[in-house]
């Protein structure tokens, strides 16, 4: 996020998470009014990942999308989809790579959920 105000929004957000938890509707709000600084930064892969944040806690009532993997997984690996999914702290971790999506890794990781979330879409 390269706006100083969308920045600072990112910032109250995830304070917000961590001190009060997951409050939907006011996670809803504030990721929506996040989204038009994103295409104001001409960021269109982040803008996508934020609609359907809110979409899907909106839809779902949580955030129930895994933390993406750092490796990729050998086909006798257990798979992050059957792990426990703690919600805040996966939506923490997405809400931190969306403060600087220039890193390579970031933007891995935000396909990785704007993949994981259009999936769960799909399957639910």
């Amino acid at each position: 996020m390269k706006n100083p105000k969308g920045q600072k929004l990112l910032d109250k957000i995830q304070r917000d998470l961590m001190r009060n938890g997951l409050i939907i509707n006011t996670i809803v709000d504030d990721l929506k009014e996040l989204r038009p600084y994103a295409v104001e930064d001409e960021d269109p892969l982040l803008a996508k990942v934020i609609r359907l944040t809110y979409e899907h806690i909106e839809e779902y009532q949580t955030f129930d999308i895994p933390i993406p993997d750092d490796e990729p997984l050998d086909e006798n690996e257990e798979s992050t989809a059957s792990q426990e999914i703690n919600p805040e702290e996966s939506l923490d971790y997405l809400l931190s790579l969306m403060s600087d999506t220039s890193i390579k890794n970031n933007e891995i990781d935000l396909r990785e959920y704007s993949r994981a979330l259009q999936e769960y879409a799909e399957e639910n």
